[in-house]
């Protein structure tokens, strides 16, 4: 499924059913390319590393967007690994710092944000550090069993030895020397072999350059203006915009849906349910939305799971809290069960409609 939700709240504007063995760097600009079709778009598109390659970025023309740059570009990782930490600036975003440079790629002029996480930081250097050590025991069990080797020559043997680590990221074998022993052969005549020597050593800056990338990665964008969008806003756009898309998928995914369940033979009646979901989504959003605006508008709020109030609550938690709700007749008269204090809290942010369903006017 490619989706195209708003900045605002998260509703879907744009949704298509592609083949799933196609390759997201091809099928996200022609996405953005058939939006442009259909809505009349002068904002940002933000998306992650798949939009970020030279020809997606040409395809993309004048729009303007904000993507993550892959590290698999040389640049990306020359950059990462050689800037220096003493021209990071503090972000407001606790945690976080960065450093921005220019950048032509593609033939489009553009800024660069090197972006350090010290959360993601520690993480990356413990899993760095776990990695070399994993690493060191291998290469000391291949030293081991090299070692017990006899080869017919020294030649061989350092041959040997040289390739032994090749693979190796964090090691190498240093001071490789042989050694020459002799034994007696079934005839009783000395016969001489050779055996490797060496030191297990880390690679100091293979390893630097590891621990210089740990907690960095790096956002694009070719908006050169500023004060259209700043440094500070560009991280806090990427990580809001993309955990909302990943929010709304994670909607989508829901096991609520019951959509792993479903066997559908016709590439026509997967569509329909995909535009089933994304309906759903379409609904959900706005009304979460709608929520939202009133409680801040109102400068109010609703109590979360943890009990403390929020103005940026999630429409299934007001779901839950809905639940066990009944309407019965007496004696005639429709009445509704199990409204209680708080729930009427709840539909005092909820428009007329929705508070005439539960048979009640305007508590506004």
């Amino acid at each position: 499924m490619q989706l195209i939700c708003s900045g605002d709240g998260g509703i879907p504007l744009w949704m298509k059913m592609g083949d799933g063995n196609a390759s997201d760097q091809k099928e996200i600009p022609s996405s953005i390319t058939e939006f442009k079709k259909t809505f009349e778009f002068s904002g940002l598109m933000v998306a992650d590393a798949a939009l970020y390659t030279q020809e997606n970025l040409q395809i993309l023309g004048d729009v303007k967007w904000l993507a993550r740059v892959p590290l698999t570009i040389k640049a990306a990782k020359k950059l990462v690994t050689e800037a220096d930490a003493k021209n990071f600036i503090s972000c407001e975003q606790v945690g976080y710092r960065y450093l921005e440079v220019k950048q032509n790629y593609g033939d489009i002029e553009q800024r660069w944000l090197v972006i350090e996480s010290q959360e993601r930081r520690e993480s990356d250097l413990k899993k760095l550090s776990d990695k070399i050590d994993k690493d060191l025991r291998v290469a000391q069990k291949k030293l081991k069993q090299l070692s017990s080797r006899k080869f017919a020559c020294a030649p061989d043997a350092i041959i040997a030895a040289k390739k032994l680590l090749k693979k190796s990221s964090y090691h190498e074998l240093t001071e490789i020397k042989t050694q020459s022993i002799f034994t007696k052969s079934e005839i009783c005549s000395p016969s001489c072999h050779y055996q490797v020597q060496a030191t297990i050593s880390e690679c100091i800056e293979q390893v630097q350059h590891k621990k210089n990338q740990a907690g960095r990665f790096i956002l694009a964008t070719n908006q050169l203006d500023k004060l259209a969008l700043s440094s500070e806003k560009m991280l806090s756009t990427y990580k809001n915009e993309q955990q909302e898309v990943e929010r709304c998928f994670k909607f989508v995914k829901d096991p609520m849906f019951f959509a792993d369940s479903v066997f559908i033979k016709s590439p026509k009646r997967i569509e329909v349910l995909g535009l089933i979901m994304a309906l759903s989504l379409l609904v959900y959003k706005v009304a979460e939305r709608q929520i939202r605006q009133t409680l801040k508008r109102t400068g109010s709020g609703v109590k979360n799971q943890l009990g403390r109030l929020t103005d940026r609550p999630t429409l299934r938690w007001i779901f839950q809290c809905f639940q066990s709700i009944h309407i019965y007749i007496d004696r005639g008269s429709k009445q509704i069960s199990n409204i209680n204090e708080e729930r009427l809290h709840f539909l005092k942010f909820f428009p007329p409609a929705c508070q005439r369903y539960y048979l009640l006017e305007s508590i506004m």
